[in-house]
């Protein structure tokens, strides 16, 4: 049976759930990288963004929104919808929101590098491999001195410190990796090398969903 990740969006909205608090971090960071952000105009990518709830209420209510050209890429069109249009009532000009397959190199190529890459509700739901080729996409993605935000489970095996690895080697320092409730992490990394050019036609990664990936992994 196929997820259905628009429902799945309604544990947002419950204040104590743990994605509720997961987004509350990654919302405050966010807001860290754009305080921290050189003037001038600003890129953002969203990777399987959802209804866009990591980003755009940010974008909304910071001094430096209007800054940002931002492209939220999302398959599911209902959730892409929901985004659209918070982006419009937000009055967010500079935001674009399409509906389309996240893992292609090729919807990102006219903006990246990026200031902000959200990498957020994705290396939950692929495999390592494929965890490991992003965290290597994204130093095409990301511009030197931009932050990569990504979200992971802490169940075990616990793979945050094993992606932190990851990140390091291509060029990222750590900004923060914290666990704000149990099971979650998140994760921000500033990219300190050069960017390297983003591969045309390439696929990042396959989106399985944590709920086929915990019945392959049991014994």
């Amino acid at each position: 049976m196929t997820k259905d990740w628009y429902a799945w969006h309604s544990d947002y909205d419950q204040p104590e759930s743990a994605l509720a608090r997961r987004l509350a971090e990654v919302r405050q960071r966010v807001a860290d990288a754009l305080d921290a952000a050189p003037p001038g105009p600003l890129r953002a990518l969203s990777l399987c963004a959802g209804q866009g709830r990591d980003l755009i209420p940010v974008l909304a209510a910071h001094a430096r929104g209007g800054d940002v050209t931002a492209r939220l890429v999302e398959l599911d069109p209902r959730n892409a919808d929901l985004a659209r249009r918070a982006a419009a009532d937000a009055g967010l000009t500079g935001v674009e929101v399409v509906t389309g397959d996240a893992s292609l190199t090729d919807r990102y190529a006219d903006l990246a590098p990026a200031d902000l890459v959200l990498v957020c509700g994705v290396f939950g739901n692929i495999g390592d491999d494929d965890i490991r080729a992003t965290v290597r996409h994204c130093a095409s993605l990301c511009a030197t001195g931009g932050t990569v935000l990504w979200t992971r489970h802490r169940r075990e095996p616990d793979l945050v410190p094993v992606i932190c690895e990851w990140f390091a080697e291509e060029g990222f320092e750590p900004v923060a990796v914290n666990s704000p409730a149990d099971g979650v992490g998140v994760g921000a990394h500033r990219f300190t090398g050069t960017p390297r050019p983003l591969a045309p036609g390439a696929r990042m990664f396959e989106f399985v969903g944590y709920d086929v990936l915990e019945r392959t992994e049991q014994p």
